[in-house]
């Protein structure tokens, strides 16, 4: 593992875009720039659970999204809604769950086009250890202060409401809106929350088939020689994109 750098880039990277003239868009550059960071850290912690049980994030949230339905089953169509991810890459994390035995396909019982997508035993035994492992490992400690998520998840969720993530105010952003609230409904329950990512160029956070691409350079990059490589010495994990919530 790299060593920690002495000075945050990102901080670098803010004094930075101030100086090139750029200072009403310093702190919306540093706060992108962190989240993708953040992400990467949450997800080499994530990766560090879920490889040794065979699973990515996308196929771990898919048997999770099957699990937390009263059947156990629902269309593909639903699945992709809830993950919020095209069909296709629905299809791909189905395809290799349905090759390890942790979900299979049935016949819909009112459309003879449609197929479900339902979970097996395996497969809500490897999702129930993976979720005790995560919640264990990763959940119950994401290293922020007393009150810290319950402002974090305030504030993310405003955030994905004004780019029209949902229609209806959440409660994690501190009102009474709709949205769920945990319990369960007849097609699937809550959604466990990142999309599934087995797809090249659907921009999540699981492996792409074809490896995917690297993503383009963050604004610490542009913001100067220096602190460039000095971004680049930070990362540890391997890059990946920043889940299409």
């Amino acid at each position: 593992m790299t060593p920690p750098l002495q000075h945050d880039p990102v901080a670098q990277a803010h004094q930075n875009w101030a100086g090139h003239g750029w200072g009403e868009s310093a702190d919306a550059m540093a706060a992108v720039t962190s989240l993708f960071r953040a992400q990467q850290i949450l997800m080499a912690r994530i990766d560090a659970v879920l490889r040794p049980l065979d699973l990515t994030f996308a196929r771990f949230e898919m048997l999770t999204l099957l699990g937390f339905s009263r059947t156990g089953a629902m269309p593909l169509a639903k699945a992709s809604s809830r993950l919020q991810v095209h069909p296709t890459s629905v299809t791909n994390t189905v395809e290799r769950l349905g090759q390890a035995g942790l979900v299979e396909r049935r016949p819909h019982p009112t459309d003879g086009r449609a197929n479900l997508i339902a979970i097996t035993p395996q497969g809500r035994d490897l999702a129930l250890q993976a979720a005790r492992e995560l919640n264990r490992e990763v959940f119950s400690d994401l290293g922020l202060p007393a009150g810290g998520l319950t402002d974090l998840n305030r504030i993310l969720g405003a955030l994905r409401f004004s780019a029209g993530d949902f229609s209806e105010p959440s409660p994690l952003m501190g009102g009474t809106g709709g949205g769920p609230a945990g319990a369960d409904d007849a097609d699937g329950g809550p959604e466990p929350g990142a999309p599934d990512v087995e797809s090249p160029g659907s921009g999540g956070i699981g492996e792409a088939p074809g490896g995917g691409e690297a993503p383009p350079p963050g604004p610490a990059e542009a913001a100067g020689p220096a602190t460039a490589r000095a971004a680049a010495e930070v990362v540890r994990p391997k890059r990946r994109r920043l889940p299409r919530a």
